[in-house]
Parts: structure tokens; C-alpha cells; sequence
């Protein structure tokens, strides 16, 4: 009777050691739909449990295996019974924060994704092939310019469609009741909305600018008069705007983004525009005090040049851009 109580209680003392603290620590990633089978062997291979085969026993009879929370986690081998509280809503998984900028492009989104560990590769594909994504004001292939740029937040096993849907739903966001009413008062469709805002965007140097530049394109617009707005011929090319030549005859080169060679707006928006740039497109400063309606205008020490007529743009060109120090 002493020799099985020993016995029992040996065996005891064997499982509790095998369902102890561990000392170790580690970054484990239990996948969607992982089983308390597999969630107890990367347990186990990452060092912070003994036997996986007595967690994974465990959770089965605990029932806790159908409550395993997915995600990435960073772990301490505290013993068992910790580590099944913290994988079933004791312990929040880890997430990445990301700031994607005003104006940037979908390229420079995914490699943000990509830096951060997700999977940026897939994010583009999905928005340079949306398929059933694609919501029904897009008119063009891609979901470039519907990427709302704000800051994110993503679960580490965050899918690239799921990205891509985050985006997407920030911009229906915008789409409030007033902003669709300016839109029909201004005959904007949502496409040539987005893609005029992702113009300004790159073209402003500041939010205060915004509105007059809108105006001076919305004016050109009107009167069938090219853009002539530099950052379409860098989309066109794949190049940013300080790598732009007249030598290399960039501005001459033949794409329906260049708006030099063609008039009215792009196919589509080079950038993602932020809400100031859509609010000046929809709220824009198209005249003079006067009344005369801006069609010109340039960057120049660092100010915004702005000309109702050629020959008041030529003059302050020579002035302001041209000039000796």
C-alpha cells in the first residue's frame, strides 16, 4: 500500500513538472484553426512546455481547445495552466501600428506592409487585381487612390485582403451623406473625385494651397485645357518627382497619365489623397478677388505663384523662378 502511494504520488510529481514553468521565453504564432494538438506541439517546440502531449490533453478535457485565441504571442513558460489562459483571452496578441502617408502609392504601402513583417507582395496584387473587392465607384483596374491614408492597426496574422479591406472601409468613411451631395452638386463622379484630389495632393506644398490648385485644375477642366501637372508624368514613368528630365524627354513620353500630351484627367489617381486634398477638390478657391479664374500657377521660394492669364504667369516666372539671387 506505502509502495503505490509512493508510486502515485512520484507520478504526480512527475506530471506537475511536466506541466511547470519552463524559465524560457519565446514568440510563438498559433495559426487560424490551429488544434489544442498542434497549439501544445508549438508549445512545446518553442521551449515553454514540457509536454504537449499532456497540454494538449489538457485543453481537450477542459474544453478550453475550442476557445484558443489565433494570433502571435510573446510567451513566458509560466506552466501550463497560464499558458492555456493566455492563448484563450488572457493575453491579447500581438498587433503592428503603421502610419501610411498622405499621397504615397500602393508600391509604397506594401513595402511599409512588407517592412512590418505582413505580406505587402500580397496587398498589391489584391489592389492591382481587386476582382469581387472592388467597389462599384472604381472605375479603373486598381484600388490606387481608395487606400485611405490614416494609421492602422493589424493583428500580426492579419490577411492581405483583410489590409485591403481596412483601406476600403476608411474611404467609404469619407463617403458621408454631405461629401456624395457636393459631389452631385460639383458633377463629380467618386472616380474623377479621387483621382483630381491625388493630384493636388502631390502637387501642394501645403494644406493651405490645396484649395487654389484645385481650383486652377477644376478651371483648366473646364475650358479643355491640359493639366500640365508634373506628378502624373512621374506616374507614368514610375518615378518620383525630383527624377523627372526634360532631357530624357519624360514629358513627351506617351501615356494617358501624361497631361502634358492629353487633356482632362488620368485614367485613374497616381497616389492615395488624404481628406484635406478630396475636401479642397470638393471646396476649391477657382478666382481671384476680382472674380478672374485662376488657370496658372507654380512653386517658387518656397511660395505659391498664382495667374489669371499667360502673360501674368510668364512675367512672374521671370520674376520669381528665373531671376539672378
Amino acid at each position: 500500500m506505502v509502495a503505490l502511494f509512493v508510486t502515485f504520488a512520484l507520478l504526480l510529481f512527475y506530471a506537475l513538472w511536466l506541466l511547470g514553468p519552463t524559465g524560457k521565453e519565446a514568440t510563438v504564432r498559433i495559426p487560424r484553426g490551429a488544434t489544442g494538438q498542434e497549439v501544445a506541439r508549438i508549445l512545446e517546440e518553442a521551449g515553454l512546455l514540457r509536454s504537449g502531449y499532456l497540454f494538449s490533453a489538457y485543453l481537450r478535457f477542459s474544453g478550453q481547445a475550442r476557445k484558443l485565441v489565433p494570433g502571435v504571442y510573446r510567451l513566458k513558460g509560466d506552466g501550463a495552466f497560464r499558458l492555456a489562459r493566455a492563448l484563450t483571452g488572457g493575453e491579447r496578441p500581438l498587433t503592428v501600428t503603421l502610419t501610411f502617408p498622405e499621397g504615397e502609392r500602393a508600391v509604397d504601402y506594401a513595402k511599409r506592409l512588407s517592412q512590418a513583417g505582413l505580406d505587402g507582395d500580397g496587398f498589391l496584387r489584391i489592389v492591382q487585381e481587386p476582382g469581387a473587392l472592388r467597389p462599384p465607384y472604381v472605375e479603373g483596374r486598381s484600388l490606387e487612390g481608395y487606400l485611405f491614408p490614416a494609421t492602422y492597426t493589424f493583428d500580426l496574422l492579419v490577411t492581405a485582403e483583410e489590409v485591403v479591406r481596412a483601406f476600403l472601409r476608411r474611404f467609404e468613411a469619407e463617403l458621408t451623406p454631405p461629401v456624395r451631395r457636393l459631389l452631385e452638386e460639383r458633377g463629380l463622379s467618386v472616380h474623377a473625385w479621387v483621382t483630381l484630389a491625388s493630384i493636388v495632393q502631390v502637387e501642394a506644398g501645403s494644406q493651405k494651397e490645396m484649395p487654389y490648385i484645385a481650383g486652377v485644375f477644376l478651371n483648366r477642366l473646364e475650358r479643355g485645357m491640359p493639366l500640365q501637372a508634373d506628378p502624373t508624368v512621374a506616374y507614368a514613368l514610375g518615378k518620383r518627382l525630383p527624377e523627372l528630365s526634360r532631357k530624357a524627354g519624360d514629358f513627351a513620353h506617351d501615356s494617358p497619365y501624361n497631361t502634358y500630351r492629353y487633356a482632362g484627367l488620368p485614367p485613374g489617381p497616381i497616389g492615395n489623397p488624404g481628406r484635406e486634398a478630396l475636401l479642397a477638390v470638393l471646396n476649391p478657391v477657382r478666382t481671384d478677388p476680382k472674380g478672374r479664374p485662376y488657370l496658372y500657377f507654380f512653386h517658387a521660394k518656397g511660395e505659391l505663384f498664382l495667374n489669371t492669364s499667360f502673360e501674368a504667369h510668364l512675367e512672374d516666372l521671370r520674376l520669381h523662378r528665373y531671376s539672378s539671387p
